[in-house]
């Protein structure tokens, strides 16, 4: 009887760490120029992403790789991307109901409400929203595309295949997100996040790094975030 219950714990123990979702974020010590040509990125790409609420395999693939060093976050994207759809607007426009783009969610206190979404399309056009609480208990929809993240950069460049796309986040502008309880990363520090794509092509595809396990529509599930690790 024992041995049984021993035996159901270990099981239970895998079968949660075999469903652990964790993506690390690499340091680097050389420089990063944001300009979409990704000739100087040293860390690992991931992927390929698959449809965000099933985990189906994309109709064009599309690749992250992330990055850190003492002072910025730093995430490179490759779309493939046959048809490109979109233009340069505005930065701050809603783009994400239109054009071709890829998306980062990254919630450092990893407590579901005010956590930050860049968008990027692949034309360079940008925006940075503050989702600040999307639960009936805490208010319910309530986001604000006009919040400023302070020295953010974003940068496309189309090319035969598709697009790339570089974003630099200072650990500094995230300081400036109420209620966010950001503390600057170290080794080891974990963050809730996840990286995305829309894809309007021939068949419009929403797109993720990490699928969610509840099949419902939709990127904003702050609860399935995977684990963000900060390491050497």
């Amino acid at each position: 009887m024992k041995s049984n219950l021993i035996l159901f714990v270990l099981c239970l123990v895998f079968s949660v760490t075999a469903g652990a979702q964790t993506i690390p974020i690499h340091k680097t010590k050389g420089k990063i120029s944001i300009d979409g040509d990704l000739a100087d990125w040293k860390t690992p790409f991931k992927g390929p992403f698959v449809i965000h609420n099933s985990g189906g395999k994309a109709t064009q693939q599309t690749t992250v790789s992330f990055a850190w060093d003492d002072e910025n976050l730093y995430v490179a994207y490759r779309s493939q991307d046959a048809k490109i759809v979109g233009s340069k607007k505005q930065n701050d426009s809603q783009i994400f109901n239109s054009d071709d783009l890829v998306e980062i969610f990254i919630d450092p206190d990893g407590d579901r409400q005010n956590y930050l979404e860049i968008g990027v399309n692949a034309f360079s056009t940008h925006y940075d929203m503050l989702i600040k609480c999307i639960s009936p208990g805490c208010g319910g929809w309530n986001t604000s595309i006009s919040f400023n993240l302070s020295g953010m950069q974003a940068v496309s460049k189309i090319n035969p295949k598709g697009f790339s796309t570089e974003i630099k986040i200072p650990f500094s502008g995230l300081k400036n997100i109420p209620n966010g309880n950001f503390n600057k990363p170290k080794i080891g520090t974990k963050w809730k996040g996840n990286a995305f794509r829309i894809d309007y092509g021939n068949t419009t595809e929403y797109l993720a790094l990490q699928p969610y396990k509840n099949p419902v529509f939709g990127f904003h599930k702050p609860e399935e975030f995977a684990v963000l690790e900060f390491v050497e």
